[in-house]
């Protein structure tokens, strides 16, 4: 719901910093990786209880998902980085409630199952919708500049980071954060699969 706002308001210092990377020699691909290998860091931390080294790293690991774009679009955007740049996302976005499960199975393990089950529905429909868009040569006219078809929603990227910032803040208010954006996640899933029902009829 807030990505495109957030991402206008953050464009102007991404792209400087992407200039300053480019010339550095540092590619779209290799910020992916850092900033999935930071992602994973922030889940082993949240895993151990640090939840103050967790919250620094994951805000790092975005701010490296971020940049990457940026670095992409100041140089040539390629399928592959655009492919690996959604599915490192995905795979960062199960971490973290995973690790929160792992670190606290007995109060935590239940709400993370359900908050995963929910994502399965926001990132089935996200990619489903994309790869018929695809199909039909459908363009997003709110988010121009990614590699494919961005499907909005209540629960998109900065709705998820401002959960688990939420997470790792009040990690004893775990279950009820979970509970609350799966339940927002749901919504999502449902005005997604109304809204590819209308437009791909």
């Amino acid at each position: 719901m807030l990505d495109r706002v957030i991402q206008q308001a953050l464009k102007p210092v991404l792209n400087r910093l992407a200039r300053t990377l480019v010339r550095a020699g540092v590619g779209a691909d290799a910020l992916s990786f850092i900033g999935f290998a930071l992602g994973m860091a922030a889940a082993l931390s949240i895993v151990f209880q640090h939840f103050a080294a967790g919250l620094v790293l994951l805000l790092l690991s975005r701010l490296m998902d971020g940049l990457d774009g940026a670095v992409a679009r100041a140089t040539t955007p390629t399928d592959r980085g655009g492919f690996l740049d959604i599915t490192l996302d995905f795979l960062f976005y199960a971490s973290i409630p995973l690790a929160f499960a792992v670190g606290d199975p007995v109060h935590n393990a239940l709400p993370a199952a359900v908050l995963l089950a929910s994502f399965i529905g926001t990132g089935s429909s996200f990619l489903a919708f994309a790869i018929v868009a695809a199909q039909r040569g459908l363009t997003s006219t709110a988010l121009p500049d990614k590699s494919f078809y961005f499907l909005g929603g209540l629960t998109e990227a900065t709705e998820t980071i401002a959960a688990f910032v939420a997470m790792c803040l009040w990690p004893q208010w775990f279950a009820p954060i979970a509970y609350g954006f799966a339940a927002l996640c749901a919504i999502t899933t449902v005005l997604r699969i109304g809204w590819g029902w209308q437009r791909f009829k």
